[in-house]
């Protein structure tokens, strides 16, 4: 009988093994089983060091943008904007009709982008919500 394990270090061949049968049980439901992973990264222009940008995927033509971070002094300067657009036409390119995130913080920036609001859920700390958006990439915007 095989184990189960709980884990917070996640190999790559574990990665490989879950997403491939979770697409090929996609393919027989959604026939789109193109699971790919997506980074958007603002580098400094000397060092090439990463300094923030967005981490996501792609998978059944739907985007999910996981985590986006700017650093403060880079914030008010369209760089947000910027690499916010750059994920979501990487999207279309890859044929994703719509895009999803969750954020606990700023979902004004996303708002302004053209990203709706579609639920909320109460998380910590107390008072807080985690807000679920989605976005049509279909149409430009």
């Amino acid at each position: 009988m095989p184990d189960i394990v709980v884990t917070d270090v996640i190999a790559s061949s574990m990665v490989q093994a879950i997403e491939r049968r979770n697409e090929d049980f996609g393919g027989v439901i959604t026939a789109v089983g193109n699971s790919r992973p997506m980074a958007v990264v603002l580098q400094d222009s000397q060092t090439k060091r990463a300094l923030g940008g967005a981490i996501g995927l792609s998978s059944a033509r739907v985007l999910f943008l996981d985590s986006f971070f700017l650093p403060r002094q880079l914030r008010e300067r369209g760089l947000g904007n910027a690499i916010l657009k750059t994920f979501e036409e990487e999207g279309r390119q890859r044929g994703c009709r719509s895009a999803f995130l969750y954020i606990v913080n700023f979902p004004d920036f996303y708002t302004r982008n053209g990203w709706k609001a579609s639920g909320r859920t109460p998380c910590d700390p107390p008072g807080a919500f985690r807000v679920f958006m989605t976005k049509s990439l279909e149409a430009r915007s």
